[in-house]
């Protein structure tokens, strides 16, 4: 039978992974110090937890002191509210954040996580992976190893999607968004019963580009499809595409980034869309996040934010080859 986390041979196991991430969390904050950020801190039990569409949240409950009960959910990013706190004037700010998202478990992945969320008002996207890069040069050596993957920071690469479609896939993806044959055919795979154009986009970005990213050198993967980017703004040089780029380090997906959309009427066009869209695959969940929303429509100042895998950069900076590794209790 398995030792339980708690028993003092599987900590010792872990302590140095451990040790390996307070150091790291200790460099980000200084990190971002250095640069002039607030550290914020947000609430995790919210009305609404996120609204990408494939995201599970969990569920609970408020219970007031005349008996009224409200429904919440533990957050699956702190997003809405470090926006909400960009209009009120705070930013640049940054959080070390627990998040939460069901249904997720793996050697990469756990439903209870850290994410390291920031937002520059006035920052591009490419400011953005300028910034990203000063931050892992600082906190991480100049090679680090993890789960097979030796990758140099001496350089890093920025591939737009469109670029990885037609080297790997062999496929216009922006030209044919939307039409799931013309894509198929273009990359010579068949279409899977009631696959449509996002699935086989994944599938596909799974399969044949995702394999190729963040290997010798850290990848940003950018300027992808703008259905794919629902709260990012689009790119003025082609608007099938959206600012959102990934990071992906040692061959894992290290964070998400977008030049914020601050429409709040195309926001709520998106929120709509992509709420009709969860629903219609995993029944009602929450309602829309007017209180975000209200402040978007009040003005969010232009700029660029991401949210960073804080146990997979541990992982990096520790050469630990699964999450539980670098996470203190499990």
């Amino acid at each position: 039978m398995p030792q339980p986390s708690w028993h003092p041979e599987q900590f010792a196991a872990r302590l140095p992974f451990l040790r390996r991430r307070a150091r790291l969390t200790q460099a980000t904050r200084a990190f971002f110090d250095a640069r002039g950020y607030l550290e914020v801190e947000t609430p995790y039990a919210v009305p609404v937890p996120g609204e990408e569409v494939h995201l599970r949240a969990f569920r609970t409950e408020h219970v007031g002191t005349d008996g009224t009960r409200t429904p919440l959910w533990l957050h699956t990013s702190p997003e809405f509210a470090m926006k909400t706190l960009l209009v009120a004037g705070a930013g640049p700010i940054f959080q070390v954040a627990r998040v939460w998202r069901n249904e997720e478990g793996s050697d990469t992945h756990a439903p209870e996580f850290t994410m390291l969320e920031w937002y520059r008002p006035g920052a591009s996207l490419a400011g953005l992976m300028d910034e990203t890069e000063a931050l892992l040069r600082a906190v991480l050596p100049p090679v680090v190893r993890c789960r097979g993957v030796e990758t140099s920071l001496a350089a890093f690469d920025r591939v737009s999607v469109a670029e990885a479609f037609t080297r790997w896939v062999g496929a216009d993806v922006l030209g044919t968004a939307g039409d799931a044959q013309g894509l198929a055919a273009q990359a010579g795979v068949r279409l899977r019963d009631g696959e449509g154009w996002e699935d086989l986009f994944f599938r596909l970005l799974l399969d044949r580009v995702e394999p190729n990213l963040g290997r010798e050198r850290p990848t940003f993967l950018t300027h992808w499809p703008a259905d794919q980017a629902a709260l990012a703004c689009r790119d003025p040089a082609d608007p099938r595409a959206a600012l959102r780029f990934e990071l992906f380090v040692c061959g894992m997906e290290l964070a998400n980034a977008f030049e914020e959309l601050t429409d709040a009427t195309e926001q709520r066009a998106r929120f709509a869309a992509d709420r009709a869209r969860r629903e219609a695959l995993y029944g009602p969940g929450w309602g829309t996040d007017e209180r975000f929303l209200a402040a978007l429509e009040f003005g969010m100042p232009a700029g660029s934010g991401i949210a960073l895998g804080f146990d997979r950069l541990a992982m990096i900076a520790g050469g630990a080859d699964r999450i539980g590794l670098v996470q203190w209790a499990g």
